[in-house]
């Protein structure tokens, strides 16, 4: 037994000479030893660390860039004038494309900014701030190649026999002069519409809208009034579930957006910090179409529709708003009865009407103009009737839905429009007829992309456009894909950053529930 051993112990030093002669052999012959795992960890974190290096630099010199613009050379009077009325969509797409030393460029708008819509329902409850979704139209007059004129007032009468327009100043604090009218030789009127409200009696008086920054304000001011309210000592029960009963009119997009975001605000925030009364919050939204949403696809409604049942939101479809008082609103319902339902917020999102101002630019040519909703334009969206007027985005009758996202495609295709025509202007073998000019323009074309709605929990619905069909999805990875979209579509890298932050800012301290 003993022998064994020894003979054992003895083989072992001539096993790893053995052993070593064989790993040498090896290593002499050129086959490497394989990586340790180690080494291929730290080659993918220094790949990770570069790629952040080189993200943070690049936003850091855009940031740089849109803080510090050029120098801009004054606006050359021989040329022609173009003035653009409005910041919205389309204007701000045109403005984005335009080659403004082709021009001396006016933009006329009762406001200094441009407002990303789509974000608008999660500003009137906190998940993004309001100035995070703003973006000063002089942010991106002021990074074109010649200067641009930009005047805060409201255009209240456009003339095209003379061509002119004028311009009242609409700030509180005036000076010595509170109008003006201005010259063009091209118009764009980009004015956008107002909220339709069908001739029902007392929406303008007790509805709160959903189109503007200052909507978003009164609807958040309105909404926590009433849940202070609600917590109010000595409040009966009947007044407490008529203050806590939310009523949004309006099955689209912005109805549906805004219904989602005030359920994720009851349940995530008003159940932490009013738990005595955050369970009788109730959401109920009213449709006179068959079902929400009609622009996306059967598959994508029924399961908006099923997201809403789960979250308790009730939908009321085909179900007709016939006035509205202080307290309540009397609805039709589908089997011709009406009803009586009390409310402590109602915000009113469905329906476009032209503004006043193309109201009164359509009467000036009747003969042509024959929708009231807005002008009508022609394949080049030149206004018929009127020689030198373009019309874009809501202010238009067209085919289209009244989207952003025709608006935006519409702006951007009248800034080649107007590169092309500035050109023109310096041949003077081109006639200068316009008509004779806009031939030579390919007609616009809109080409439709994707739907998208945020419909609460956490989820969104997208229909996009795919090669010869669409895709519908929707769900938790759908809602990603939103958030990516609309971060991305944002105007400038600083309402990116804001954006970005806000959202952080609610997933770590939730929204902010203190009244303004």
């Amino acid at each position: 037994m003993l022998r064994r051993v020894l003979v054992r112990s003895a083989a072992v030093p001539v096993v790893a000479r053995l052993a070593g002669r064989r790993l040498a052999h090896t290593a002499s012959s050129g086959s490497a030893a394989p990586k340790p795992k180690t080494s291929r960890l730290r080659m993918a974190a220094r790949l990770a660390y570069g790629a952040a290096c080189v993200s943070l630099g690049f936003t850091g010199m855009m940031i740089y860039q849109e803080q510090h613009p050029g120098v801009q050379p004054p606006p050359d009077p021989k040329k022609k004038t173009l003035v653009i009325l409005g910041t919205g969509w389309g204007a701000t797409s045109l403005l984005k494309g335009l080659k403004t030393e082709n021009f001396n460029v006016v933009v006329v708008s009762p406001k200094n900014y441009f407002l990303f819509t789509p974000l608008l329902p999660s500003c009137t409850v906190g998940t993004v701030d309001h100035r995070s979704v703003m973006q000063p139209i002089r942010y991106v007059t002021r990074h074109k190649k010649t200067a641009v004129q930009v005047l805060e007032g409201e255009c209240t009468n456009i003339d095209p026999k003379t061509r002119t327009i004028v311009v009242e100043d609409n700030s509180d604090i005036r000076g010595s002069t509170s109008s003006t009218t201005l010259p063009y030789d091209y118009l764009v009127v980009a004015v956008g519409a107002e909220n339709q409200t069908f001739g029902i009696p007392g929406v303008r008086e007790y509805a709160c809208f959903l189109k503007e920054i200052w909507d978003a304000k009164k609807i958040r001011t309105r909404l926590m009034d009433c849940i202070e309210t609600a917590a109010f000592a000595g409040q009966s029960e009947e007044e407490i579930q008529r203050l806590l009963h939310m009523v949004v009119v309006g099955g689209g997009p912005t109805g549906v957006e805004y219904a989602a975001e005030l359920h994720d605000f009851i349940v995530e925030d008003l159940s932490v910090w009013y738990p005595d009364i955050a369970g009788k919050v109730k959401i109920t939204l009213i449709e006179a179409l068959p079902n929400v949403l009609p622009a996306f696809s059967k598959q994508l409604i029924d399961y908006t529709e099923s997201t809403f049942k789960e979250n308790q939101i009730d939908v009321l479809t085909k179900t007709k708003v016939k006035t509205v008082k202080e307290r309540e609103i009397t609805v039709e319902e589908p089997n011709g009865a009406s009803r009586d339902i009390p409310y402590g917020l109602l915000v009113w999102a469905t329906g476009n009407t032209s503004r006043q101002v193309v109201r009164n630019l359509i009467a000036t040519a009747p003969e042509k103009q024959k929708q009231r909703r807005g002008l009508e334009v022609d394949e080049h969206l030149r206004a018929l009737g009127m020689d030198s007027v373009f019309a874009l985005g809501d202010a238009t009758a067209t085919k289209y839905a009244p989207t952003a996202q025709v608006a935006s495609q519409q702006g951007a295709y009248l800034a080649a429009v107007f590169n092309k025509l500035g050109a023109m202007e310096k041949d003077d073998a081109i006639s200068p007829d316009l008509d004779t000019r806009l031939e030579a323009v390919k007609p616009f074309k809109y080409s439709h992309y994707a739907s998208l709605a945020y419909i609460g929990s956490d989820k969104a619905i997208a229909d996009v456009s795919f090669l010869n069909g669409n895709v519908s999805a929707g769900g938790v990875a759908t809602y990603l894909f939103w958030r990516s979209v609309y971060l991305s579509n944002l105007f400038s890298t600083r309402n990116r950053c804001l954006v970005a932050s806000d959202w952080i800012k609610r997933t770590l301290f939730g929204r902010d529930i203190g009244r303004d």
